[in-house]
């Protein structure tokens, strides 16, 4: 058990969508970047927004307002992508803007919502709360489930060879 405690993180990159805070926790982040071309691959899901080429690796990307079903915005000067390792391939996720990078302990952390709703808690590993605010706590492996995270890998090698 002391093992997993110490090997568990208690940093996560906080980022907002609209007015509210979510946290990744920080050893899935491999990269953050500025909003760049986003070039469109056809018949995918509307959250999945297409493929960026970042040094050279191609990553598809996903917009999390999409993805939590939140009306859509201009992407602007604010506007992130995050570049996560899911299951060993890289994601861009498409945030409003990030916010910072902040510890929290595991004291205060709260068990996520037990009810359905706008975000099916399911995605949801915690609630964290950060003075007086909160920062839903995603699951990065259940953003996307095993069968999509194989084919946007399949996509992003498909693109690499053309």
């Amino acid at each position: 058990m002391n093992e997993e405690k110490a090997v568990k993180s208690n940093k996560y990159l906080t980022f907002s969508v609209d007015k509210e805070v979510f946290g990744l926790d920080i050893k899935h982040v491999d990269d953050i970047i500025g909003i760049q071309d986003i070039t469109l691959v056809p018949e995918q899901p509307d959250y999945i927004k297409g493929v960026i080429n970042l040094r050279g690796k191609i990553i598809p990307t996903m917009d999390v307002r999409a993805r939590f079903k939140k009306e859509s915005r201009e992407y602007d000067d604010r506007t992130c992508i995050v570049v996560l390792n899911m299951q060993n391939t890289s994601v861009g996720v498409i945030v409003d803007r990030v916010v910072e990078v902040l510890d929290i302990d595991e004291d205060q952390i709260a068990e996520p919502p037990r009810f359905s709703g706008e975000y099916q808690s399911h995605y949801i590993s915690g609630i964290g709360k950060i003075n007086n605010e909160i920062a839903m706590l995603l699951d990065c492996n259940k953003l996307l489930n095993y069968e999509q995270i194989e084919a946007l890998s399949h996509l992003s090698e498909e693109v690499e060879e053309a």
